[in-house]
């Protein structure tokens, strides 16, 4: 299995953060096993689970990252999630629900899109993009 995060290059540092937090937790919360069990540390205290698997950030631009989106969406086992601009620009999940709603899909501009799946369909889809800077 393989994850990535892309996240878009022009948003600046603090909305990127944000959209690869939301991304990760999304992920995290859809795909199984993703995140390992709690473990010791020497003392004996427990730390939490982390993800099992790197998790890169790379960076496209919005047009890019619609087409990603897009096609991803058509891979078969291939966990594909997304966040918005309109999401991000929210303060409450009611009234995301209610925008999005009323949004073609066509009219959401991506900020951010969260893969994970097979290696091979995660490279194909993401192989060529750069690390997020």
């Amino acid at each position: 299995m393989k994850c990535v995060l892309v996240i878009d290059a022009g948003l600046p540092r603090g909305l990127a953060a944000n959209a690869a937090a939301v991304l990760a937790a999304t992920l995290g919360a859809r795909v199984p096993d993703l995140v390992g069990r709690d473990l010791p540390d020497a003392d004996g205290a427990d730390h939490p689970g982390i993800v099992v698997v790197p998790l890169p950030v790379l960076a496209a631009d919005t047009d890019a990252l619609r087409e990603l989106r897009q096609r991803a969406a058509a891979v078969p086992d291939l966990v594909c999630v997304d966040f918005s601009r309109l999401a991000q620009q929210c303060r409450r999940y009611d009234e995301y629900a209610d925008l999005l709603a009323a949004t073609p899909g066509q009219s959401l501009d991506y900020v951010g899109v969260g893969l994970a799946g097979p290696a091979k369909a995660v490279n194909k889809l993401t192989g060529s993009l750069p690390c997020c800077r």
